[in-house]
């Protein structure tokens, strides 16, 4: 136990809001403020406050769990590894590597999420690792590459948004999931700006919007169409923006086009004149913005639906220019950090794609072995659940509850129940965990030391502050171990470090010269400078310095912008990676000189509406949507375990507008059923004005038979492979006693 405040991070969303932790001497911990972190300046959510709880005796796992007779036994960490090992080398001699498949999680450090990546492909040989992040930003960063050659969530710290002039805010309820960062928003209000929310619910964010935008859930990809119709007919296009900074704009405008706002207004139940009052509102300021979270991202066409709404900014000429663009809010902890670095099933450390042969050549010969013996591009996280039993016999799974979280969530429960072999790495014994063979006890959030990336793109480093309970172990041991046993005489566990600082300075050799390059930040950058903004170079060139200064001449900017393709130094210096006597700043903000396409102009998405993958009919006449409550996370294998949370949110529920329950016959907190073509779900009725009438919505965050994802459909999009959460046909009935 240390003796004085630790400055780190808390574990839950991707705000990743700064606090101090003080041990107690009961041998707990005090969750204290720190208002130096610029993102929350000492504000928590419930779930931040209480997060220590989730690491107290007799609610975290302390011991290794091996399956006896059926049952889940308390087991020595040897014991326990080498049944892992030889789980998955028996899988691996019978059925090939590839039987062999890796699911990691949102919430893992980047030294975690890249030795994961590193071990499924050199230890195991296998291509199919894939992550829950998948299931939250994946369409965002798909049609964030397309059209600006580059993925980070937000392209400008958080602190712009309160000096725009009009933000839009599409599918999120910030207010619930990520709290502290509602006063940007109440300041750009303050400051005169405007707040749009587009959410076919009355959510605690819609009643702090100045217009909010109830649309029928699947169809934002033609709201934005029709805003885009609206902004050409008006003649309100940057047409000198256009030309000279973008590519695309004739067939992304005839497809615009193609949607009149009578049209758009049936599709979505928008009116026309709250169509036009948008236009209005984001087109008249100086600068504004659009940011998007899960709700049109979580769809069969969640990548041409962000796609539309990039069209917008771009045809008004609000991306890459101060104060003004299109952000992704992301979710998970470090959802965007833990994409970059290798989970994902197509890429390396760095953001690099996996079927490069320039980025294999590099990541191998950090990784000292041939690029030929890399395997390809695997499964998607779905996908990869799909096969479970089938195709890939045994899993290796950290810090992630499908069972609960993955869409069409009964059909994975018996996919996982079919494996050969499962094992679980968590803090706690999620629904998850309770399946497994093998029950490995980590290491989390205060108990360790590692970096995370947030939302801003912001680089922070969450330092331990106690002493894990003796019998738990940090994942980056697990590692180590099993490459150990599994590695024969090849010695692979010295690839794999268990000191995360060591595991850093090899991320950042791996990610030198990438979309994703962290080689300019070392561990002592982010204690002094409270984190640093990738990309950041072992050292800035010459056009970089010249980018920064103009950005300072920028009255609207604060801190140094800089070009984010500009090519990185691919042999990055040890130490501070500095080998010119200067240290490249971070990147703040992305785009300001030129977008990070080998032109440097942004593309177009020329996209057109189409229909959610399972519209309402006569059997299923009413519309499904999900989402999340304030006091719990995910899929609540840790908040369920704290009883403030508890007592706030203890239990699901099913949200319907009073002319709904009224058909039913059903009255507020009475049973109801909802049934889709994947299951039935029962809780009780929540009757609101607040949703539209067409539709019911349920949170996620409970399993049993109030667990809504028994109910979502697994429809894919064709580039991100997002399953479509947020929209499919449901029937709802009245449970009679």
């Amino acid at each position: 136990m240390q003796n004085s405040a630790t400055p780190t991070h808390c574990p839950y969303c991707a705000l990743q809001c700064g606090m101090n932790l003080t041990p107690l001497q009961d041998g707990g911990i005090a969750v204290v403020e720190r208002p130096d972190f610029p993102v929350n300046k000492g504000a928590l959510c419930g779930k931040g406050r209480t997060a220590p709880a989730v690491l107290a005796a007799g609610v975290r796992l302390t011991s290794p769990l091996v399956r006896s007779g059926g049952t889940l036994v308390p087991a020595g960490w040897d014991e326990a590894l080498d049944r892992v090992a030889e789980g998955l080398r028996r899988t691996r001699a019978e059925h090939g590597p590839d039987a062999c498949g890796v699911f990691g999680g949102g919430g893992l450090t980047n030294e975690k999420a890249y030795s994961l990546g590193k071990f499924a492909r050199i230890v195991l040989g296998t291509s199919q690792i894939d992550y829950n992040g998948r299931f939250c930003m994946s369409s965002a960063a798909a049609a964030g590459m397309k059209a600006f050659g580059l993925d980070r969530g937000l392209p400008f710290p958080l602190e712009d948004i309160p000096k725009t002039g009009c933000v839009i805010l599409v599918g999120s309820n910030l207010a619930e999931t990520m709290p502290p960062s509602l006063r940007f928003f109440n300041e750009l209000r303050e400051n005169g700006g405007t707040l749009i929310v587009v959410d076919p619910r009355r959510t605690k964010t819609a009643e702090q919007a100045d217009l909010h935008l109830m649309p029928r859930p699947g169809t934002d990809l033609a709201l934005a169409l029709g805003l885009l119709h609206l902004v050409v007919a008006e003649g309100r296009v940057d047409e000198e923006y256009v030309q000279e900074r973008t590519v695309g704009w004739e067939e992304a405008r005839a497809a615009a086009m193609a949607h009149w706002p009578e049209y758009v207004e049936r599709i979505t139940g928008v009116s026309v004149p709250q169509l036009r009052e948008t236009v209005r509102m984001f087109c008249e300021p100086e600068h504004a913005m659009v940011l998007t979270a899960r709700g049109p991202e979580q769809q069969s066409k969640g990548t041409d639906t962000v796609g539309a709404w990039i069209n917008l900014c771009l045809a008004t000429g609000r991306a890459g220019r101060p104060l003004s663009g299109y952000g992704c809010l992301t979710g998970q902890g470090n959802g965007q950090g833990g994409r970059e670095h290798g989970q994902k099933a197509d890429q390396l450390p760095g953001y690099r794609k996996l079927d490069d042969p320039a980025a294999r050549r590099h990541v191998a010969e950090v990784w000292g072995v041939d690029p030929d013996s890399l395997p390809g591009p695997g499964r998607s996280a779905y996908e990869l659940l799909d096969a479970l039993g089938t195709d890939i016999r045994s899993l290796l799974l950290m810090g992630s509850n499908p069972v609960v979280s993955a869409p069409r969530a009964a059909h994975i429960e018996e996919r996982i129940r079919s494996l050969d072999f499962l094992a679980v790495c968590d803090v706690v014994l999620s629904e998850t965990a309770a399946l497994a063979d093998v029950v490995l006890p980590v290491t989390q959030w205060a108990e360790e030391t590692g970096t995370t990336t947030n939302l801003e793109g912001r680089v922070l480093l969450r330092r331990r502050a106690v002493t894990p309970p003796e019998g738990v172990r940090s994942d980056l041991e697990v590692m180590h171990e099993l490459a150990a046993r599994l590695g024969g005489e090849r010695g692979l566990e010295k690839g794999f470090p268990t000191d995360a600082e060591e595991v850093f300075e090899e991320l950042r050799r791996a990610s030198a010269g990438g979309a994703a390059d962290y080689s300019g930040i070392t561990y002592r950058r982010l204690v002094e400078e409270n984190g640093v903004f990738w990309p950041c170079p072992a050292a800035p060139l010459a056009q970089d310095a010249e980018a920064a200064e103009d950005a300072e001449d920028c009255e609207d900017c604060e801190d140094a912008s800089l070009d984010a393709s500009a090519p990185a130094d691919d042999d990055p210096a040890q130490g501070d990676g500095d080998t010119t006597g200067a240290v490249h700043p971070g990147t703040p903000r992305l785009f300001l000189d030129r977008f990070a396409t080998p032109d440097g102009r942004a593309r177009f998405a020329p996209v057109s509406h189409r229909a959610a993958a399972e519209e309402p009919d006569d059997e299923y006449p009413v519309l499904l949507t999900t989402g999340r409550v304030v006091a719990q996370y995910q899929s609540g294998a840790q908040t369920r375990r704290v009883d403030e949370l508890n007592t706030a949110a203890p239990g699901p529920f099913v949200e319907l507008h009073p002319r709904l329950a009224a058909r039913l016959g059903a009255a507020e907190g009475d049973p109801v059923a909802v049934v889709s073509r994947r299951g039935r779900a029962v809780a009780p009725a929540r009757i609101t004005t607040g949703i539209r009438p067409d539709t019911v919505f349920m949170p996620f965050h409970w399993p049993g038979e109030g667990r809504a994802n028994t109910l979502t459909n697994p429809a894919l999009d064709p580039t991100s492979r997002m399953p479509e959460f947020k929209a499919c046909a449901v029937r709802v009935e009245a449970v009679k006693p």
